[in-house]
């Protein structure tokens, strides 16, 4: 294969490196270093590239020891932070735009990419994490999975064993019964989300979120437990009108799950400030769950 046609048939792989780099790391920003990473070593190693398996495959093996690699440098090193909800415990989560995820769709499925399931593969040990997702996401053999983590058949299945209990530990109970589609009652309820944001208005919001609801915050280790305490912190928010003054929000969707970007405009203000974006989890018409992140990656969203 000639170095333009090389170039070409990596490139076309992109997206769907990006979206494993993300499922090994838990960070968009990170994942997006990891595939130019990936694709740079692939470039170097391009001679010893002698067929006997597929291109995508062989670059997943490289994309895969890339992201150890990554995970195993002191500079990089990451500790799971105490705290009373496993997404909030990831304080380098960060949200994948949909629209990204797109590009990659036949690689993606809504239970592989959901926050709740990034943090908890976020727990596992990386060795153990690249066990689980090579053969329970990527649907690899043992013998694969065993040569390309320089491992053997019967490590990995030891390794997979341990990390599918971790992960039982982790997802929550009724993860089986989310639904899997976005159908129009859950888009009914992110509309009323953004009238009541917009709208400042608690009554709303009180109507939209179970009694058990959640919200978290990373990198910030706050979790709010249960609708009373998520509701005092927003009519606190909310009543602060000299800092925020108007709020615009905008509906978009991430990991496969309806969000809500948000932006100010003080007064005296002409421009609209970034402010976050609300990732939601909804059960049986109400939200269930908001993990709320930093604005930064609003680019990524084409926001």
């Amino acid at each position: 294969m000639g170095e333009a046609a090389f170039v070409e048939a990596a490139e076309r792989h992109r997206d769907e490196l990006r979206v494993h780099c993300y499922r090994m790391l838990g960070s968009f920003s990170d994942a997006e270093d990891l595939v130019q990473e990936t694709l740079l070593r692939a470039w170097r190693k391009r001679d010893g590239f002698e067929g006997r398996s597929t291109l995508r495959a062989w670059l997943y093996r490289i994309a895969t020891n890339a992201c150890l690699d990554f995970l195993a440098s002191p500079a990089r090193a990451r500790e799971v932070a105490m705290a009373e909800s496993p997404i909030a415990e990831i304080t380098w989560l960060e949200p994948y735009p949909d629209r990204l995820l797109d590009a990659a769709s036949e690689v993606v499925e809504k239970e592989t990419i959901e926050l709740a399931f990034l943090a908890a593969v976020q727990h596992l040990p990386p060795r153990q994490r690249a066990v689980l997702i090579t053969r329970d996401v990527l649907g690899w053999p043992a013998a694969e999975t065993a040569a390309t983590l320089d491992m053997s058949v019967a490590s990995v299945k030891s390794a997979l064993q341990r990390a599918r209990a971790t992960m039982r530990a982790k997802l929550p109970e009724r993860r089986a019964e989310w639904s899997r589609q976005a159908g129009e009652r859950e888009q009914a309820v992110v509309r009323r989300y953004v009238e009541a944001s917009q709208g400042a208005d608690p009554a709303s919001f009180t109507a939209l979120l179970r009694e058990d609801a959640r919200q978290t915050m990373p990198p910030v280790n706050l979790v709010y437990e249960g609708r009373a305490a998520i509701l005092a912190m927003w009519e606190s928010a909310l009543a602060d009108t000299d800092t925020w003054g108007e709020w615009r929000s905008v509906a978009t969707s991430a990991n496969r799950q309806p969000a809500v970007a948000n932006w100010a405009r003080p007064p005296g203000q002409s421009a609209w400030t970034p402010v976050n974006i609300d990732v939601l989890r909804i059960e049986d018409g109400l939200i269930a769950e908001i993990t709320t992140f930093a604005p930064e990656r609003l680019a990524e969203f084409g926001l």
